[in-house]
């Protein structure tokens, strides 16, 4: 039987096809750090990097190039912005249904007064609820655009809007909504625009991009130090951007490949995000029929991502999601997904639950497969309790 990959919320799987190959023939045919040197290998890597931050800011709209900084990741970008913008006395509101990614370094402050705005049960929240929190000294809303839990949409235009009026800042943390939605960082009035090239983009593990405007990243402190190749007179980090934000290596295989996922990804991700939608209907409509099976989130497809999680009360989740990978060769990802307070939010807090994200390479007959699959754990469910 042919595996069935459902943990494109984690990583996105099978990568794009061309991927690989860029990547490789950087490695063996290029081998130039960008900035580092004016011989051809090394301005052929600064050139595709400088075209990579120009494609970054076309499809997200995003003017400001040098304003694009490369990071190793979402998690690295969101540490960026907070550890570099919020300081001690500061108020930062985030929604009930954040990852790690943003409450870890946030319950790492000291003197920050951080403070969840609730979402709904089905993972929804509304603006005024944000609006009825904002203090004279909040600087920094900071949201995800939709919960890698449930892959419930929060109003992020909405909270842009009330930020703008309110002249606070803005981050979205755009891992689970990049590659799957039109995003525009201007039209969405944020200042911050963190996404992964690992998760709907297609592209390779271990490098992302904070889009940011210009003006904002001026007020954002470095979070590291050291060689950025340029004003290697100064001991002191240079201000100019994206310089600022980059010391040390880049990470140039990824850069190659990122630009690559993104080239293959233009013509077709219209197309890849409409298919994945139709087959998280799919899914929704099938699970929904289920025994003793508990969909979270909404219901629909109207307002979400096509992340699914189920809860299967009377078993053990992990013990769901063990047999769909032993028996039906299905990945999917059980427990708490790196979020405990969207768990809480959906009240599946702590047990977690088991999730379904479909990819771009997903098809209907899969999703038909693990129906079948989960018909048969649930119907099963007295003996398999037992086991």
């Amino acid at each position: 039987m042919q595996n069935i990959y459902l943990d494109n919320a984690a990583t996105s799987y099978p990568k794009a096809p061309t991927l690989a190959s860029e990547m490789c023939r950087y490695l063996t045919q290029v081998g130039g750090n960008p900035g580092r040197g004016s011989y051809a290998a090394a301005t052929d890597a600064e050139m595709t990097g400088l075209t990579l931050r120009e494609r970054l800011c076309e499809l997200f709209g995003s003017p400001d190039a040098q304003a694009c900084v490369f990071t190793p990741g979402a998690t690295w970008g969101l540490n960026l912005v907070l550890k570099g913008f919020v300081r001690p006395g500061d108020h930062v509101l985030v929604s009930s249904v954040e990852h790690n990614a943003v409450m870890r370094p946030l319950r790492g402050f000291a003197g920050v007064d951080v403070e969840k705005v609730p979402c709904a049960e089905d993972g929804t929240m509304r603006v005024e609820d944000v609006a009825s929190r904002i203090r004279p000294y909040t600087r920094l809303v900071c949201v995800t655009h939709a919960s890698n839990v449930c892959g419930t949409l929060l109003p992020v235009e909405e909270i842009g809007a009330l930020c703008q009026s309110r002249h606070i800042a803005l981050m979205v943390d755009a891992a689970q909504t990049a590659g799957h939605l039109p995003l525009h960082r201007t039209r969405m009035g944020a200042d911050a625009l963190v996404i992964p090239a690992h998760k709907g983009l297609l592209g390779p593990q271990g490098i992302g991009a904070v889009l940011m405007d210009a003006t904002f990243a001026k007020l954002v402190r470095p979070l590291i130090s050291g060689g950025t190749g340029s004003r290697s007179h100064l001991e002191t980090q240079p201000l100019d951007l994206p310089d600022k934000f980059e010391a040390g290596t880049l990470n140039t295989p990824g850069i190659y490949g990122f630009l690559a996922a993104l080239n293959y990804l233009a013509p077709l991700r219209a197309g890849f995000a409409t298919e994945s939608m139709r087959l998280c209907g799919l899914l929704l409509e099938g699970a929904a029929q289920l025994p003793h099976t508990r969909i979270l989130g909404k219901s629909g497809l109207e307002g979400r991502v096509p992340v699914v999680s189920m809860d299967f009360p009377g078993l053990d989740n992990a013990m769901v999601a063990d047999r769909l990978a032993r028996d039906f060769q299905i990945a999917t990802r059980c427990g708490l997904h790196c979020a405990p307070a969207a768990h809480q939010t959906l009240q599946t807090y702590p047990n977690g639950t088991v999730r379904f994200s479909i990819g771009a390479f997903n098809t209907e007959a899969e999703i038909l497969e693990t129906l079948n699959a989960l018909r048969t754990i649930v119907t099963e469910r007295r003996t398999f309790a037992q086991v």
